[in-house]
């Protein structure tokens, strides 16, 4: 009995130990089965996440490629196409910040495909600042731009020994040197121009392209560039420089006076290079570079965007909901930038120009160019003056069988200004024929101004015009000129400053005697209410006084004009403004260069 009982307890004991084992069995099973089910939905989700990657990189890339298919003018055509691109490049940045240890390892992210993300979104950003003209979005541009440079994310792209990735990484370099012009970050510029060249001989060593003498042009470019720019070093009392923005800002804003009549707002600009012996970069001569300065107010920096933050899309640009597609305010007028335009081109661009401005909107065309002229010997309409030329192109001389003289083609005569005049115009001409346009007539009885450069300058100054034109140099830094043709080549900046208030003094002057003028032209005060305006306005009276008493400027050609002419008893040569400039010259010592007051009236 005893050992039945035995041997059933035993038989018990089996199967309970056979049961336990299979119920270990089976959860062991279960727990690889829900194992490789938590695998194969892990592996699913980050299936999804490298599908969802490459899906935004394909979009972007189609979007980003159709930005070349828009029209370069024009407000409504673009706005709404640059707003899903943005938000594409948006979704995709951020994507691979969240998932980067999936795609690092499922994708195989490399760095240099990020710093390509984050090129084309710095790039996004320069291409809406130039359409746009809102300088803080150059300071979105930097952020990306210098997170590149920082993190390093093309320092691997020569060892893919792949040559369009070094061309990428080359293009690059170019783009963030221009913003940095731009931005005025010199000491940045010294250093990018220095690790471009760096790189420009890797990449002709290594491939020994075709490219190669275009890159070194490119190079050669950009130092000229910058040697040419620099005029005048101001530096700070360890003699270290000092580097100053021209843009318009509360302190360079000239001072307004109530006016008697409503004035008008600058809104669209075109600025016009073509001068053949001017040094240029990236399509802007040096007086572009100048100019579209001159008529910008300062970009504000942020605390996001500082050099070594990460860069996150900030403000992303979208169309505003308002009927016409423009922005209800702008702080900058709007411009657009023409590197040596053809005549079709330039047309285009200014009839874009005139049929954007809103009511009591100004067009301003700024021009620096070179002469065409004319062999007409009794002028009688607005294309007998010659003009400026916009394009070296020449037509074929085929065309001319009959040996008719034909005007250039590529020529912008005073008369094809003529159907602009319908609305608020303000032309300025840096030509060594800008006198031809000083006799614009107001068809339409709108307001019509026309300031033009001298037509030449004193021969010690010709072998410098591949500086900048001189007239440009007034418009955008009245100091920096007059330092320029007293070849002051550099200053402390606390003689800089105390120089500056003097040009204050004088603008402030040249403001109060303008206002009260009773002779003058109403157009200027129509457009003296505009910031930017009344600024070239004070501009061009300071340089057309400073050079009428400088000793090297007294032929009637060195002179600059303006259509309609000002006054010149009452502003031109008032003894008040006259003696803040010999007030200005004795403080820089250069008073020797200048005639007595009484030489000049």
């Amino acid at each position: 009995m005893h050992k039945s009982s035995s041997n059933l307890t035993y038989r018990f004991s089996s199967v309970d130990l056979t049961k336990r084992s299979n119920s270990h069995l089976e959860d062991i099973s279960q727990h690889a089965t829900r194992r490789m089910a938590i695998m194969n939905e892990a592996e699913e989700q980050e299936r999804k996440i490298v599908h969802e990657f490459c899906h935004l990189l394909e979009k972007s890339k189609q979007l980003f490629n159709g930005l070349r298919d828009l029209p370069q003018y024009g407000h409504k055509q673009w706005q709404a196409y640059f707003g899903r691109t943005f938000d594409v490049y948006t979704k995709l940045w951020k994507f691979q910040q969240q998932h980067r240890q999936v795609l690092d390892s499922k994708y195989a992210l490399k760095r240099w495909q990020i710093g390509e993300i984050a090129s084309k979104i710095g790039q996004l950003y320069y291409h809406y600042y130039l359409r746009t003209s809102e300088t803080n979005y150059l300071n979105e541009t930097f952020s990306f731009y210098a997170a590149i440079r920082a993190r390093g994310y093309y320092n691997k792209a020569s060892k893919e020994e792949r040559s369009d990735l070094m061309v990428k990484k080359l293009r690059y370099y170019a783009r963030f040197i221009v913003v940095c012009l731009l931005l005025k970050k010199m000491k940045l510029v010294k250093e990018l121009v220095r690790e471009l060249a760096k790189q420009i001989d890797d990449y002709t060593s290594t491939y020994e392209p075709e490219d190669q003498l275009e890159w070194s042009l490119v190079l050669g470019e950009i130092k000229s560039f910058i040697e040419a720019d620099n005029l005048v070093n101001i530096t700070d009392v360890n003699s270290a420089p000092v580097v100053l923005s021209h843009r318009l800002n509360p302190l360079n804003s000239p001072p307004v006076e109530k006016l008697p009549t409503n004035h008008l707002t600058l809104q669209e600009i075109l600025i016009v290079g073509n001068c053949c012996d001017q040094v240029k970069f990236s399509e802007l001569t040096l007086d572009m570079f100048r100019m579209l300065q001159t008529v910008e107010r300062e970009p504000q920096e942020e605390a996001t965007q500082m050099f070594d933050s990460t860069p996150t899309p900030g403000r992303i640009p979208f169309p505003p909901d308002n009927g016409d597609q423009r922005p209800a305010k702008r702080e900058n007028p709007h411009k657009y930038l023409l590197y040596k335009p053809n005549i079709s081109q330039l047309i285009v661009f200014l009839s874009s120009g005139f049929k954007e401005l809103p009511p009591n909107g100004v067009l301003l065309l700024y021009m620096s160019a070179d002469g065409c002229f004319t062999n007409v010997k009794h002028p009688d309409d607005g294309y007998d003056y010659g003009g400026i030329a916009t394009n070296s192109k020449r037509e074929p001389d085929h065309i001319n069988k009959r040996n008719v003289q034909l005007k250039d083609i590529h020529c912008l005569y005073p008369g094809d200004l003529y159907p602009l005049t319908r609305k608020p115009l303000f032309v300025i001409v840096d030509s060594d024929n800008s006198h031809a346009f000083q006799y614009i007539p107001r068809y339409f009885g709108q307001p019509v101004l026309v300031l033009m450069s001298p037509e030449d300058i004193p021969p010690s100054f010709h072998d410098q015009q591949h500086k900048g034109n001189l007239f440009t140099l007034f418009l955008h830094s009245p100091l920096t000129a007059i330092c320029f043709i007293c070849n002051i080549t550099e200053i402390p900046h606390t003689l800089w400053e105390k120089s500056q208030s003097h040009v204050d003094r004088f603008m402030s002057e040249a403001s109060r005697l303008l206002v009260k003028c009773r002779n003058i032209d109403p157009a200027f005060l129509q457009f003296y209410g505009d910031d930017f305006l009344r600024l070239l306005i004070l501009r061009f009276i300071f340089c057309r006084v400073v050079l009428r008493l400088h000793r090297l400027f007294m032929n009637n050609n060195f002179s600059p004009r303006s259509h309609p002419p000002l006054s010149e008893p009452e502003i031109l040569e008032q003894p008040s403004l006259k003696k803040v400039i010999i007030e200005l010259v004795s403080v820089l010592d250069v008073r020797n260069m200048f005639n007595e007051i009484e030489e000049t009236d």
